[in-house]
């Protein structure tokens, strides 16, 4: 038992004469390899014949070793970290036959960790029983600490994911599912909001865990970050259904005419639209977009402003032939240059509506 970390250090010596090897090893890599996984295979074996506090020390000894040479070999990482997951699943089966002190067993796996970002992942549900709650509240305690202090990404940054952030969020992650806790979740996906599906992330955990009214705010910061581009649809989709469960369609509506107001689009107001079409708010509220557009007179509000026009004649939800020529009255106003193309093209797509096309002749158009 005692020879098995030297046998190891040898093993892990690259040597002369291999591609990249570094001189001083006297092996090549198939019997040192060959060497290496008999001392996985040992200490299986040991943990039938000789279970105890020694072995778990040895293993730990021994998966330290494994962890140190993945982070220094050049052609081997692969094998080496998955020979270094096969004896820490080893050392987990020690830990629940023995039973190790539990609070420096939690120490023990969170600096395997960050020590060696490489190293083989800890899966926390292998130690249930050897942790125990003083483990786990250890584990925990030390990994938030940690974690807590580690700067935001914000929106349109690039992540700053160097090897010890990369670390703890992997410890954070797997602790969090492991533990089911809601608050450790929000704790890591609030790290990173360098886009608007970050901010989505974190609205739609506290919508699913019931904390509605941190979800609508986490809507409203992502909406504010994202200038109505990326992920604005679908967090809007979420505010809105979040207010309709919650019986206030009012705010439904505004959700949707504040989006409008930010940055105009065809789906906030089809969206708009579905919400009270059928009520009298809708004649004022439509009024009000495009108003909007009109007094905007840019080249997107006019684009929606002309796709506006031929979903209503489409769904026939205009009837007014006079409200609908005098949107496009304010569109000639808006567009002179190019609105004889767009008029040719209303006309031959309503070629067989002689009501409107006798209504527009008679308006001039």
């Amino acid at each position: 038992m005692d020879s098995l970390p030297a046998t190891v250090a040898s093993a892990l010596v690259e040597g002369e004469g291999e591609p990249g090897g570094e001189p001083g090893g006297e092996l090549g890599w198939p019997a040192r390899w060959q060497a290496l996984t008999a001392v996985s295979v040992e200490l299986q074996s040991l943990l039938v014949t000789d279970p105890g506090p020694r072995l778990v020390a040895l293993i730990e000894q021994i998966v330290t070793q494994l962890a140190d040479g993945v982070a220094t070999s050049r052609r081997h990482r692969v094998e080496l970290a998955e020979l270094a997951h096969r004896v820490l699943s080893t050392h987990a089966r020690a830990c629940a036959q023995t039973r190790p002190e539990p609070v420096r067993l939690a120490d023990w796996l969170l600096d395997l960790q960050l020590e060696h970002p490489d190293a083989p992942d800890v899966s926390l549900s292998a130690y249930a029983a050897a942790l125990d709650d003083d483990g786990l509240a250890r584990y925990r305690e030390r990994a938030v600490a940690l974690f807590e202090p580690l700067p935001v990404i914000g929106f349109g940054q690039t992540g700053r994911y160097d090897r010890a952030r990369w670390a703890l969020l992997r410890v954070m992650e797997e602790l969090a599912e492991y533990t089911e806790d809601v608050d450790l979740q929000l704790l890591v996906l609030s790290k990173d909001l360098s886009s608007g599906w970050h901010y989505l992330q974190v609205a739609t955990v506290l919508r699913d865990n019931g904390r509605s009214d941190e979800a609508l705010q986490w809507v409203e910061r992502g909406l504010r970050a994202v200038g109505g581009r990326g992920a604005a649809l679908r967090l809007i989709d979420l505010a809105v259904e979040e207010h309709l469960r919650r019986g206030a369609p009012q705010q439904a509506v505004q959700v949707c005419r504040e989006a409008f107001f930010a940055r105009p689009n065809l789906d906030l107001y089809l969206k708009a639209r579905a919400l009270v079409v059928h009520t009298d708010e809708w004649p004022p509220l439509r009024a009000e977009l495009v108003h909007h557009l009109v007094q905007d007179g840019g080249r997107l509000a006019v684009e929606v402003y002309r796709r506006i026009v031929e979903v209503e004649l489409a769904r026939r939800g205009i009837e007014e032939q006079e409200l609908l020529v005098e949107w496009l009255a304010q569109l000639r106003g808006l567009q002179p240059d190019a609105f004889a193309d767009y008029l040719d093209h209303i006309k031959s797509r309503h070629v067989a509506d002689r009501e409107l096309l006798d209504e527009l002749a008679r308006r001039g158009f």
